[in-house]
C-alpha cells in the first residue's frame, strides 16, 4: 500500500537546513572515511557517508541511487578531464534524495571554499543535477544544493545530451526535463549557484517548502518553467534571485511539447531583480502562452510587481499569455531603500514601490487588480518575525540563517481573499519510488508562511 505524504511548507526545517550547511550533523563530523567515486553509480550512499567526486557521475538509465540523510557529497573543483568542465550528476535512472531536517544532504564543494566570496566564482563550482529524458523519477528532500553553475562546454555531458549549448549555457542547480517524468522537490535549500536554482524543460512537478538563495550571477531565476512542464510552486522562499523568483513560461510549445502549467501560490520573494540590468523581470513573470495561477504570494523589496505581457495571442504560442490565466490576489511590500544599482537610461527605477507602479512595457494592467500594493514605502510591512524590510540592501544576495518570515499577529498579509485554488497535485498526488505527495493546500495569507 503507498504511504500517503503531505508537503508542507515549513519555515523552521529550511532555515535548520540553512545553518547546517558545513555542520552536516549535530557533531560536525560523518563518523566515516571519504570514498572517490566516478563514472556510474547506483545503490545506497549510506547515511553519514562522505562521498568525494573526482569526474562526471550518472545513475544509469534502469538503476537507482538513493541517498540517505546526512550523506555529504563533495564535487571537486578541479572539474573533469583536461577542459576542466564542471563536473555534472547525471540522473538517467531514478534519484532519491532523502535527508532530514537534522541531518539533510549535503551537495557543495570542499569546506575551505564555502565562503561568501566563491558564492558566484566560476572556479569554485561543480555542475549541477541533471535529469535527462530517461529519468522517469526523482525526489530530492532535505538537501543543501550549492555552489553550482559552472559554464557548459564541449563534451559536458548536458552538451553531449543536447540538453544544453556549449559555450552559451551554465548549468542550473536542478533540471528536469521528461515531460511524462515525477519529480518532487522539497524542504531543501537551493543557493549559490551561477544559474536557475530549478528549470523545468518538462515533467509533473512539486517545488514546494524550499529556501532559495542568491540564485542567478547575471540573468537567472530561482525557478524557470518551460512547455512540456505541470507544475505546483508553493511555500517557496526566494531571496535575491537576480531576475525573478518565478519564470513561467511555454516557450518551446508545439504538437509534441504541451503548454506549460504552473499553480503558483503562498510564495514568498525578496529583492528579487535588483542585480539585473534594464527592465528584465523583477518578481514573478509569465509569458508565451503559460497558463497560470500565481495567488497569495508575498513580494517583498522586488524590483517589478508580477507581469504579463499587454497582448494575447493564443494561435502563436510564442507570444503573449493564456488569458484564461489568474495573476492576482498577491501583496507587494516596499521598504525605503535606494538601490545602489539604477540603470538611468532603461526603466530609472530606484525603489521597489517605483518599480511596482512603474508603467512596463510588460506589464498588462488589467491583471492583479484585487493585490495589496506599495505605491510609496507606506506602511505595507508585512511584519515578519525577524526580517526588517527598511534595513537590508536591495542588491544583497548572502542569507541570513536568523531570518524568520514567519508573520507576527496583525500581519496585513495574513488576510487574502483569493478565492479557491485547486493545485494540480493536491488531490492524486505524485508517486515517486514507494511514496505518493500532496502539494500544499492553498493557505488564507500571502507568502510561504503564517504566524
Amino acid at each position: 500500500m503507498k504511504r500517503i505524504t503531505t508537503i508542507l511548507a515549513a519555515a523552521l526545517l529550511a532555515v535548520a537546513a540553512v545553518s547546517c550547511a558545513k555542520n552536516i550533523d549535530d557533531s560536525g563530523e560523518s563518523g566515516k572515511e571519504p570514498v572517490s567515486i566516478s563514472g556510474k553509480v547506483q545503490g545506497v550512499w549510506e547515511s553519514g557517508s562522505v562521498i568525494e567526486v573526482t569526474d562526471h557521475v550518472n545513475v544509469p538509465e534502469g538503476q537507482s541511487l538513493t541517498i540517505e540523510e546526512g550523506v555529504q557529497v563533495i564535487f571537486s573543483e578541479k572539474g573533469a578531464g583536461a577542459n576542466h568542465a564542471p563536473i555534472e550528476f547525471t540522473v538517467n535512472g531514478k534519484l532519491y534524495v532523502k535527508g532530514s531536517a537534522e541531518k539533510p544532504v549535503l551537495f557543495s564543494v570542499a569546506e575551505e571554499l564555502r565562503k561568501d566570496s566563491n558564492i558566484f566564482n566560476e572556479d569554485a563550482m561543480w555542475g549541477g543535477i541533471v535529469a535527462t529524458e530517461s529519468c522517469e523519477e526523482m525526489l530530492i528532500s532535505h538537501a543543501i544544493i550549492e555552489y553550482t553553475g559552472g559554464q557548459v562546454i564541449e563534451g559536458s555531458p548536458a552538451a553531449t545530451n543536447g540538453i544544453y549549448t556549449a559555450g552559451d549555457d551554465a548549468y542550473p542547480q536542478i533540471t528536469l526535463t521528461r515531460m511524462d517524468g515525477r519529480y518532487v522537490i522539497t524542504d531543501n535549500v537551493i543557493r549559490n549557484g551561477w544559474s536557475d536554482g530549478i528549470y523545468v524543460i518538462g515533467g509533473n512537478v512539486i517545488i514546494s517548502g524550499n529556501t532559495f538563495a542568491a540564485n542567478g550571477y547575471d540573468g537567472a531565476e530561482a525557478v524557470n518553467v518551460k512547455a512540456g512542464s505541470v507544475v505546483d510552486v508553493a511555500g517557496n522562499i526566494m531571496f535575491s534571485p537576480n531576475t525573478n523568483g518565478l519564470k513561467l513560461s511555454s516557450s518551446g510549445q508545439s504538437v509534441e511539447r504541451h503548454q506549460a502549467k504552473v499553480a503558483a501560490y503562498n510564495n514568498t520573494v525578496i529583492n528579487a531583480g535588483w542585480r539585473r540590468d534594464g527592465e528584465k523581470g523583477g518578481s514573478i513573470y509569465v509569458e508565451k502562452n503559460a497558463l497560470v495561477t500565481v495567488v497569495n504570494n508575498l513580494m517583498v523589496n522586488c524590483k517589478f510587481r508580477a507581469m504579463t505581457p499587454k497582448y494575447t495571442s493564443p494561435d502563436d504560442p510564442e507570444k503573449g499569455y493564456d488569458d484564461d490565466s489568474v495573476i492576482d490576489y498577491n501583496y507587494y511590500a516596499s521598504g525605503s531603500q535606494k538601490s545602489s544599482i539604477v540603470f538611468d537610461e532603461e526603466s530609472g527605477v530606484a525603489f521597489a514601490w517605483q518599480g511596482y507602479n512603474y508603467d512596463h512595457s510588460s506589464y498588462n494592467p488589467e491583471v492583479d487588480l484585487h493585490s495589496t500594493l506599495a505605491v510609496e514605502a507606506d506602511g505595507k510591512d508585512p511584519l515578519f518575525v525577524n526580517f526588517d524590510i527598511n534595513s537590508v540592501s536591495l542588491t544583497e544576495y548572502v542569507y541570513d540563517a536568523s531570518w524568520d518570515f514567519h508573520l507576527k499577529e496583525g500581519s496585513p498579509a495574513l488576510v487574502s481573499t483569493a478565492a479557491s485554488v485547486e493545485p494540480y497535485f493536491a488531490v492524486n498526488g505524485l508517486t515517486v519510488g514507494s511514496e505518493t505527495y500532496l502539494s500544499p493546500a492553498l493557505k488564507p495569507y500571502c507568502g510561504a508562511f503564517g504566524k
